[in-house]
């Protein structure tokens, strides 16, 4: 068995601390079993010493969470182990309102002398040469398209077949795919099964 790196060694004040919070059991599940946890891999004078395996299988997490919140009690004190991180603010997205218009027009029009329709990337690259943007890549370029498919399709640019079972179709006579029969509308009095 490899030796451990980092040993915790609780002092009187961090080991009642988490002893109270356990007893008091009103806490969220993830700060019970970090709790739990500290007290049975505690090193010091009144700790158990747990293995890790030990610890991950008594409290129902894995070996690596255990070996992480050791490393994290050593560097930063294991009451660091009861406070979330906070989140990185979400980014911004590429395309607004006025860039996904223009997108959508950019694919509706005729592709690139000498190519039979666009691709992602060169709409992508067209968008940056049109500086739109500064940079994007042709996978954003194609949330976006979906984006405004499904958009379209929700907006009731759908008409149904005069046949029973042909599915979806919009107005050009293509189908819809992938639309559930549950949102298709249904006629007044009939029977749903």
């Amino acid at each position: 068995m490899p030796k451990k790196i980092y040993i915790v060694k609780l002092t009187a004040e961090e080991r009642s601390e988490l002893e109270a919070l356990v007893r008091r059991g009103k806490v969220a599940g993830w700060k019970m079993q970090r709790s739990q946890a500290v007290l049975k891999f505690d090193q010091g004078e009144h700790g158990p010493a747990w293995i890790d395996q030990d610890i991950a299988d008594a409290f129902g997490c894995t070996r690596q969470s255990v070996e992480n919140w050791r490393k994290q009690a050593v560097e930063e004190g294991p009451l660091s182990l009861l406070e979330r991180k906070p989140r990185p603010p979400p980014t911004e997205p590429k395309l607004d309102g006025e860039g996904e218009a223009r997108l959508v027009a950019l694919a509706c029009s005729k592709p690139p002398q000498g190519r039979a329709r666009w691709t992602l990337q060169l709409l992508a690259d067209a968008l940056v040469e049109m500086q739109v943007v500064d940079s994007i890549c042709d996978e954003t370029v194609r949330q976006a398209l979906k984006k405004k498919r499904a958009e379209t399709l929700a907006q009731g640019h759908v008409v149904h077949s005069a046949r029973a079972g042909r599915g979806l179709r919009v107005p050009d006579g293509a189908g819809a795919g992938g639309l559930q029969a549950t949102l298709r509308p249904q006629a007044p009095g009939a029977v749903h099964g």
